[in-house]
């Protein structure tokens, strides 16, 4: 089969495209033909080598859309020619993943390939995020860093329908505010002085959740805009540097930081996403999410999206086409 595999790390040079033996299902897992996968900031740390040492020759890709066309020993519920969203365990930029077959969800035709190419790992992370983790109550004001980003944009549609009365957004550059407004949040902010600004919409109460997937300085400002009894909730680091809290500031107005990591939640609790799967795949169907796309490649292109994430020129969802090559 074709597929994207490094044999180092690096820049997104070291992304080949080539010919690779196909995997085969082992216990309790499906072998998927591949339709559509998605490029996240979690593939730009595995290639480049801060997520771990890894295993080479290593494919990236977190997610897909696909067709299950083998199933191993002692699965149920799975059955072939069903289609499916999947986190696999071999990497999803191929024409063929294994995934285990409670990392495996079947979907129904009313969701598209598209929607569903960009929807787990953005749909499934903010769902668990802010009702599992923020304990999102209804007429809570939300606060979203990164908001024009594909988890970003769909946080603040999950929010606004989990019931959270205000919705704010943060983003790096300026001209990213539309499609973050176009997302649903009632609030856009640049990074410069957010607290000050967090406070005066909210009338000095601040956000009673923020979502955190910056860390370093942004993480340090959030808590100067944190409610009484609000959570911060980190899940990434993105800016690469270290935030710092200071304890006392937690205890006497309850409020809480919390972490989660979707990734770690796969690999040892998988059955933890199943009520989140049932949720977003119910809102999806019906046309209560609308995952933002901003661009699409060849699998055969995927070191082209790497850069344009990497350069944050990107507002929504990156998808790679991999059935359609020329």
């Amino acid at each position: 089969m074709k597929a994207v595999v490094i044999e180092e790390f690096g820049g997104p040079e070291v992304l080949q495209y080539t010919e690779v033996p196909t995997p085969t299902p082992g216990k309790h897992e499906v072998l998927i033909k591949v339709i559509k996968t998605s490029v996240n900031f979690a593939d730009i740390k595995n290639r480049t080598g801060k997520k771990g040492k890894g295993k080479f020759p290593l494919i990236l890709g977190l997610d897909l859309v696909g067709t299950i066309v083998e199933t191993g020993e002692g699965v149920e519920g799975l059955v072939e020619g069903q289609r499916v969203i999947a986190f696999p365990r071999t990497g999803s930029y191929a024409e063929y993943a294994v995934a285990n077959e409670h990392l495996t969800f079947p979907i129904p035709n009313e969701i598209g390939t598209d929607l569903a190419a960009a929807s787990p790992i953005v749909s499934f992370l903010p769902y668990k995020l802010l009702n599992d983790i923020g304990r999102i109550a209804k007429g809570e004001t939300v606060l979203v860093h990164s908001a024009a980003g594909g988890v970003g944009t769909t946080a603040i549609q999950i929010a606004k329908l989990l019931g959270a009365g205000t919705v704010i957004g943060t983003v790096g550059n300026i001209n990213k505010t539309t499609v973050v407004k176009q997302a649903g949040a009632d609030h856009v902010f640049t990074y410069e002085d957010f607290s000050e600004k967090v406070l005066h919409v909210t009338e000095g109460i601040g956000a009673d959740v923020i979502l955190d997937s910056m860390s370093g300085k942004v993480s340090e400002e959030s808590m100067k805009c944190l409610a009484e009894f609000g959570r911060l909730v980190h899940f990434g680091n993105s800016s690469g540097d270290v935030g710092h809290f200071i304890t006392k500031d937690l205890h006497n107005s309850c409020r809480s930081v919390l972490g989660f990591s979707l990734g770690n939640t796969r690999k040892k609790r998988p059955y933890l996403l199943k009520e989140a799967a049932e949720q977003v795949i119910s809102f999806l169907a019906k046309d209560k999410l609308d995952i933002i796309i901003g661009a699409e490649f060849l699998l055969s292109n995927v070191a082209e999206a790497h850069q344009m994430i990497e350069n944050r020129e990107h507002t929504g969802k990156v998808l790679l086409n991999v059935m359609e090559q020329t």
